[in-house]
């Protein structure tokens, strides 16, 4: 080796043992930074994500409802449902009985579709049609129903084995053979397909099991005739309440707010007031998540409508919506 290396290696040196210390405490104090902030970060996503899912299912549930409450006593060119033939008010009036699917235990009773005079009706904090709920889907308790009644707002084709209206300005009537009732001419009258649905909670969904859920029976089709079908909504819908704003002098206003149910708007009560019109529909709507959360501290007293549900504080995210719906059609 020539003296020009050997001096150039001896100037050659590694780190110190300082040095490195130095450099691990450095290091691991920025990978303990790096890995806090994903941290937070993770756990701020996963925190937007299960409200933004609640949110949704409450938009999406209130969103269904709504399009039937809004729409319901339209009866496709009119919206008096005592000038539509084959309608009934009263249990005995018309002896048509809609047939069930398969899965599903007895009829919603001969008015469940029929009573078009009231377009809307109810329940309060239960369960209260003839019909059970979804084979294996018991009513959750505290919750109230709703039917509601109307025709569909395009005109349709007439189809054999659906309940349709043929409408016009005055008058309308129920048939279900697909043939147009002989006393209205096709060219000034119009087929509207009715619509009937009642919502109702269930403490258990079929989609996601243990998870609450929003259902409903729906007029459908089942095979070739009318019949109720039974329907899952939306997940996590965990209480429904309503009340209904009441026009009871015809001045187009609101004079009291009732429960579903309410014997003023009952033919059949003695308190009945006759000529009762709903004006409005408020909706109150409790939503959790469908699987419950670490961390969570809830101890809001959940109060809607009419029914005190208290505090949970069991780990799921809950939700409460509200809103108030003016009928398009109620007005005179």
């Amino acid at each position: 080796m020539n003296k020009q290396y050997l001096q150039l290696r001896n100037r050659q040196a590694g780190v110190t043992l300082i040095e490195v210390m130095v450099a691990l405490a450095i290091g691991s104090f920025l990978m303990i930074g790096a890995i806090q902030v994903y941290t937070q970060s993770r756990q701020a996503y996963v925190i937007n994500e299960s409200i933004a899912r609640v949110q949704e299912t409450a938009q999406f549930a209130m969103d269904t409802v709504e399009a039937d409450l809004r729409m319901a006593s339209n009866w496709g060119r009119h919206s008096r449902g005592s000038a539509v033939e084959g309608r009934s008010l009263l249990a005995d009036a018309n002896p048509k009985v809609l047939t069930v699917p398969t899965g599903t235990t007895g009829s919603c009773g001969v008015t469940w579709a029929f009573d078009l005079a009231r377009p809307l009706a109810g329940g309060n904090n239960g369960y209260t049609l003839p019909c059970a709920p979804a084979a294996g889907a018991a009513a959750q308790a505290n919750s109230d129903i709703v039917t509601t009644r109307r025709a569909t707002v395009a005109p349709t084709a007439p189809l054999a084995g659906r309940l349709q209206i043929q409408s016009t300005r005055i008058q309308g009537e129920l048939f279900q053979d697909g043939t147009v009732p002989s006393t209205f001419d096709p060219a000034e009258s119009e087929t509207h397909d009715l619509l009937v649905n009642t919502y109702y909670v269930a403490a258990d969904s079929a989609l996601i099991p243990g998870a609450p859920t929003l259902r409903r029976k729906s007029l459908q089709t089942v095979g070739g005739a009318p019949g109720i079908v039974d329907q899952e909504v939306a997940p996590g819908v965990e209480n429904m309440q309503l009340q209904f704003g009441v026009d009871v002098d015809a001045d187009n206003t609101v004079d009291r707010y009732v429960n579903p149910g309410d014997a003023i708007l009952d033919p059949a009560d003695a308190a009945f007031i006759p000529g009762s019109r709903v004006i409005t529909a408020r909706i109150w709507l409790l939503v959790r998540g469908v699987t419950p959360e670490l961390g969570i501290q809830d101890n809001a007293n959940y109060a809607p409508g009419d029914v005190a549900l208290g505090n949970f504080n069991d780990g799921f995210r809950r939700i409460q919506v509200s809103k108030t719906i003016l009928l398009r059609n109620a007005r005179s």
